[in-house]
């Protein structure tokens, strides 16, 4: 008989308490409480959409490679219209999971046409021509399209079992308008060969499988009514099983990996839908819906991340992407740290990682302190103070030996003080170009951006200026002036978010490339006084706390994805104008106000568990 020893290479251990840090997968037994305990990790019990990089040319009836990934894949023909030319196109975008790239284009233009395969080896075919309905067929190599034996029936609105490869796929239903087919073709790589047709014919229908000889066909027109039927391929004959939640939907994209496991989105139902819907080989249930509702977009994909692509709104046709995110990911949480030894708010960053990090300054005294801590992971210790105390100053540093503190606010006004951390002593270095108050910053202490911020008492700034280990110098202004922002990064890539604008909260995010910043997509909720961490750069980071309105504090956390922003696990306690370092994995946030000024520490991981107890009594 097997043993857990034998299995897992380990006893169960004994304990009389829970150990402090257990380990996921870890098992144990309480003699104590006679229980047996496991940590297990906590994951989402639903998946999620959340908005991608947009494809370059808007566009409805596309097709795509249906086994390509949220990371990997290519689109292909569609139809584009006003403001562009009204027409077909043979227009190709290949995506690696951070930008869209125009490459080498299909040698028909077509719409509604079917496709299936890899971002480097994929196959379109049917489609509307010029019109009418075409039987054309390609295949595409990861450089170039190439015309290949034809459907032995043109015909558009048909469907695909979509991650197949580009040597064994499927193609069924299709139109024209009004006239739907049951018609169904298998390819072998080679040739197109006629097989059993679909029970029920239609047009604008959707499918999703893996290889020619097992997928699924749903949705779709008639003839006569829009149709959410289903029906199972199983090599030789389609056979009618559970349908759609919706009775009545056409023109969705579709994703899977199986014909047992698929994810249906948008469409129609009868108007522009955002409906999401998963089958589980047995049946439909309907899942969160899509940030847009849209149709006749194409997707690709698995049931836990699939990326869709473009389509049409009633206001025309779109560029935006969307990328899906199964049950079952990684749920991140805060715990309590260590407290800071001098509590303290207004003092907008810090520097280093979670287990090494550094605050200075703050307030009160209304002065502004000079006190500087820092933290092990486990506990702040007092270091040697700033020589110019202060409150609203900016901070940057990967480690608590290495860190810069510039601006800030004491008595009569607005500093441009700057200071250098060796890891022992601060030093005071030349000054910001202006001086300012409530300003943020990232970088190092020998490259850092320092933006926004308050000036002369009222004024509200734009100025970002670049740090070079020895000089300020004034570059390109934020597009929108505004102080007590979040923001993370380096000095050549970085973001700013959120903050005071006048009269109230930003949702504003902008993106910093080491020479201009860009607007890109908003957080969910402006905030004031809140803190950043993320990524060495502009593609990951976590907007944390902060007030809408004063007094109105926030426990929010954001997370930024490259893209765009998601709310997840909020702060024990809601605070602003509070510190914070590290990474969107691993953060650290300390001080701030909570109604009173706070010495609280809190730190971040992006995973977390929860211990399991079953009983043995």
């Amino acid at each position: 008989m097997a043993t857990y020893l034998g299995t897992h290479g380990s006893k169960i251990q004994n304990y009389t308490t829970d150990p402090d840090n257990p380990n996921t997968g870890e098992v144990w037994y309480n003699e104590t409480a006679n229980t047996l305990k496991f940590e297990y990790p906590n994951t989402t019990t639903a998946g999620s959409w959340r908005t991608s990089y947009s494809v370059n040319t808007p566009r409805r009836d596309l097709a795509g490679s249906g086994a390509g990934t949220p990371t990997a894949t290519i689109i292909f023909g569609g139809y584009t219209a006003s403001p562009l030319p009204a027409a077909n196109v043979t227009l190709t975008e290949s995506f690696n999971g951070s930008a869209w790239t125009e490459v080498n284009d299909l040698n028909a233009a077509s719409s509604e046409s079917a496709g299936s395969g890899t971002a480097t080896a994929a196959i379109v075919f049917g489609g509307s021509g010029t019109p009418p309905p075409t039987a054309n067929t390609e295949t595409w190599n990861g450089t170039n399209w190439t015309e290949v034996n034809n459907l032995n029936t043109a015909r558009q609105g048909l469907a695909s079992s979509g991650a197949a490869p580009n040597t064994a796929t499927l193609a069924f239903g299709g139109g024209p308008t009004p006239s739907p087919t049951g018609v169904t073709e298998t390819w072998n790589g080679t040739n197109w060969t006629e097989v059993n047709d679909l029970n029920t014919s239609r047009t604008y229908i959707s499918g999703i499988g893996a290889t020619n000889t097992a997928a699924i066909a749903f949705a779709g027109y008639n003839g006569s009514a829009y149709v959410g039927k289903t029906e199972l391929w199983n090599g030789t004959n389609w056979t009618e099983v559970n349908d759609m939640t919706r009775p009545a939907q056409y023109g969705l994209a579709a994703e899977s990996g199986s014909s047992t496991a698929g994810l249906a989105c948008g469409g129609y139902s009868p108007g522009v839908s955002a409906n999401t819907e998963l089958w589980n080989g047995t049946n439909w249930a309907e899942q969160n819906n899509m940030v847009t509702a849209r149709g006749y977009s194409t997707g690709c994909g698995t049931t836990s991340a699939t990326l869709v692509s473009a389509g049409y709104i009633p206001s025309g046709n779109v560029a935006a992407v969307e990328e899906w995110t199964g049950a079952g990911a990684a749920v991140g949480a805060w715990a309590t740290g260590g407290t800071l030894n001098t509590a303290r708010d207004q003092v907008f960053g810090g520097a280093g990682t979670q287990t090494a990090a550094l605050l200075a300054g703050g307030s009160p005294p209304p002065a502004g302190a000079t006190v500087t801590e820092s933290y092990n992971g486990s506990n702040w210790t007092e270091v040697n103070d700033l020589n110019t105390g202060r409150r609203a100053l900016g901070m940057s540093g990967a480690t608590n030996t290495a860190s810069l503190a510039f601006g800030g606010y004491a008595p009569p006004g607005d500093l441009a003080v700057t200071e250098n951390w060796n890891g022992t002593n601060w030093t005071e270095v030349n000054d910001l170009t202006t001086a300012r108050s409530f300003l943020s910053g990232f970088g190092t202490n020998t490259a850092s951006i320092a933006f926004g911020g308050e000036s002369s008492g009222a004024s509200f700034e734009t100025k970002t200026e670049s740090w070079n280990g020895t000089n300020w110098t004034e570059v390109n202004d934020m597009n929108t002036a505004r102080r007590n922002a979040g923001g993370n990064g380096i000095a050549t890539s970085g973001l700013a978010y959120s903050g005071q604008i006048s009269p109230g909260a930003s949702t504003d995010t902008e993106s910093w490339n080491g020479t201009n910043w860009t607007e890109v997509n908003n957080l969910n909720a402006g905030r004031i006084g809140l803190v950043g961490v993320g990524s060495a750069g502009n593609t990951a980071a976590l907007a944390i706390g902060g007030e809408t309105t004063p007094g109105a504090d926030q426990a929010s956390t954001e997370e930024w994805n490259g893209v765009s922003w998601a709310e997840v696990a909020d702060l024990s306690t809601a605070r602003a104008y509070l510190g914070g370092a590290g990474t969107y994995t691993a953060g650290i946030v300390m001080g701030g106000n909570t109604g009173t000024v706070s010495a609280a520490t809190e730190e971040w991981s992006g995973s977390s568990t929860t211990t399991k107890t079953i009983s043995t009594d």
